[in-house]
């Protein structure tokens, strides 16, 4: 967390060339003194220096602001992003004609320590709730505590560190914490949570267990995915954004980038990232999204794996045996009785599903509306446990001239199966 962050007015002309001189000719005798091992014992006189010249010069350039963003239905405020330089006020404007706001969502990488003591003020006049969807380190922890409920996604991180001043060219110095120790305490924490937090270098982090930070009164909950609306795409709400956030999702999906339009439907990953951002758009909870993404997904392969060759059909029957292997016995049943290349890919460590995926795919725009191949005679009766499924998988494998066979097994729907995997993120 910076703790300060004034910045100096623009120069120029003469000003501007001496002032470049200035920087350059202390960066070198700071290199030169360091490498002849001088540098330690200017101690107090280069820290000021140094300290001086970035607040007059700024070498670091600021970051984008903030996105901060009224929610679904204006009970929710999405605030993503570095705590710069008036991002309280921009916080304080939109919470001024959104009275009805309760909770605030925060995903940030600190910032100014001032700005973030603000927004912590604001949140409490309001007595709004902060909930962390993902991370929220150096700084935005003091806004995050004076959440009058403060929630954390189950997998969320807080992380702490000293706060420092931004010297000359990034350099870090560690600056006093009497301010945020007061904030922490003053906002209910534990007073050795406090030490401890603020004792961590200023050039570290320290993400403690959530356990730690509940029994600390930093966190008051722990919260699933489907307890508040989604806020995935907070820092990018955009086409692009949601794209980005499937591909993360379901890394299979890689395996369809760049396959452009399939059987007249449009480009797959354009239709599942835009359904996905309706989804956020209307205050879909994360698990709840990421079900309708996986569940979408799911579709468009069995689609696509509809027009494969045999040949394909037959790789894709070694693959999803491999996993029906290491599965469950539920999600064998999944695997192997829809040919569910998600789950199996949720299952093995390397790039098999995505391989037999991406060749599916490639086999043209057309083949997912070609004429079902024949179904062959059955020469084996479907199974309705993982054991029996296994077994059928395995002899048709033995078989020259699998694929037909592996189609059918692969699209049996004769009994439901229910989907027990975890959804990566």
């Amino acid at each position: 967390m910076a703790a300060h962050g004034v910045r100096a007015d623009g120069f120029g002309g003469q000003g501007r060339a001496r002032t470049l001189c200035a920087v350059l000719v202390a960066g070198v005798a700071c290199a030169v003194l360091a490498a002849a091992g001088a540098l330690p014992a200017l101690g107090a006189a280069y820290t000021a220096l140094s300290l001086h010249l970035e607040d007059r010069f700024h070498t670091q350039e600021p970051g984008p602001p903030a996105r901060i963003a009224l929610g679904p239905e204006g009970r929710d405020i999405r605030f993503a992003g570095a705590i710069g330089a008036g991002t309280a006020a921009r916080l304080a404007a939109l919470l001024a004609i959104h009275p009805e706001v309760t909770r605030i969502h925060l995903t940030s990488e600190g910032g100014l320590v001032e700005e973030a003591t603000a927004i912590g003020d604001l949140i409490a006049a309001r007595g709004l709730a902060t909930y962390v969807p993902d991370y929220c380190v150096s700084a935005c922890t003091l806004a995050f505590v004076r959440g009058a409920e403060r929630y954390l996604v189950t997998d969320g991180r807080l992380g702490f560190h000293a706060p420092y001043d931004p010297g000359l060219f990034g350099q870090v110095v560690q600056a006093d914490a009497s301010a945020e120790r007061a904030a922490y305490l003053a906002a209910g924490v534990d007073p050795a949570f406090a030490a401890e937090a603020l004792a961590v270098a200023s050039d570290s982090l320290w993400i403690p267990e959530p356990a730690r930070l509940i029994r600390a009164r930093v966190a008051t909950a722990l919260v699933d995915t489907d307890r508040f609306p989604d806020s995935t795409l907070d820092d990018d709400p955009s086409s692009a954004g949601a794209r980005a956030a499937i591909l993360g999702a379901l890394p299979l999906l890689g395996a369809l980038a760049g396959r452009g339009a399939l059987a007249g439907r449009g480009d797959v990953l354009d239709a599942l990232a835009a359904a996905y951002l309706d989804g956020y758009r209307a205050g879909l909870p994360e698990g709840a999204a990421l079900d309708r993404l996986r569940a979408g997904a799911a579709r468009a392969i069995a689609r696509i794996l509809r027009g494969a060759d045999d040949a394909t059909w037959v790789a894709t029957g070694r693959v999803l045996l491999r996993a029906m292997r290491r599965a469950d016995p539920q999600v064998c049943l999944s695997i192997g009785g829809a040919g569910n290349l998600l789950a199996a890919q949720d299952i093995l460590d390397d790039d098999a599903a995505a391989t037999v995926l991406a060749r599916a795919a490639g086999q043209g725009a057309g083949a997912a509306m070609a004429a079902p191949a024949a179904e062959p005679a059955r020469t084996t009766r479907i199974a309705r446990d993982c054991a029996g499924l296994i077994a059928a998988y395995a002899e048709a494998l033995a078989r020259p001239g699998a694929g037909p066979i592996l189609r059918e097994l692969a699209s049996h729907r004769g009994h439901p199966t229910r989907e027990a995997t975890a959804l990566p993120r």
